[in-house]
């Protein structure tokens, strides 16, 4: 069986984001069945909606192949974030790690337990910016060209951290 492509995002706005990013790509390489094939450089973006007062997240997406059914994997990054110290008490709170799985291949599904691709993916420049780095010619099923999703997005909120990856 062909491995799958999934796009994983990652954020963090506590305890060392920095670090704890870095952490989730190593954990990410070590999911069984699954393999790290690229990473993107971390960007510091603005919190989007939530509580006021967040500090700045840093934000990042890994590109997977992966053995795993789009469920399966969902289950190993809720784990991981566990494993990370997520706390799911506020929506859009700040985290020490925020894994979500933005798309895998070009499956869409509207399940309530998993919405692929990612359902707001398409509108957040701290998602957009971070997939284009490493999958530049990629389309969005349903939403189209990655460029061109990109091309509408500000990047006021979005500074890539290139000396700090």
């Amino acid at each position: 069986m062909q491995p799958a492509r999934a796009y994983v995002g990652i954020g963090s706005n506590l305890d060392n984001p920095i670090d704890q990013v870095q952490r989730a790509f190593r954990a990410l390489a070590d999911i069984l069945a699954t393999c790290c094939v690229a990473r993107s450089p971390l960007y510091r973006t603005a919190p989007v909606g939530g509580p006021a007062g967040q500090p700045d997240y840093i934000n990042a997406v890994a590109a997977l192949d992966t053995g795993l059914t789009p469920k399966q994997l969902l289950m190993v990054l809720q784990a991981l974030e566990l494993a990370h110290g997520r706390n799911r008490t506020v929506r859009w709170g700040a985290r020490t790690l925020d894994l979500d799985l933005l798309l895998y291949d070009q499956i869409t599904s509207d399940d309530p337990w998993l919405t692929l691709p990612h359902p707001r993916l398409h509108e957040r420049a701290f998602v957009l910016y971070p997939l284009y780095d490493i999958a530049p010619a990629l389309t969005i099923p349903g939403r189209g060209r990655l460029s061109e999703l990109l091309a509408n997005c500000s990047q006021r909120t979005v500074t890539r951290l290139d000396s700090e990856n």
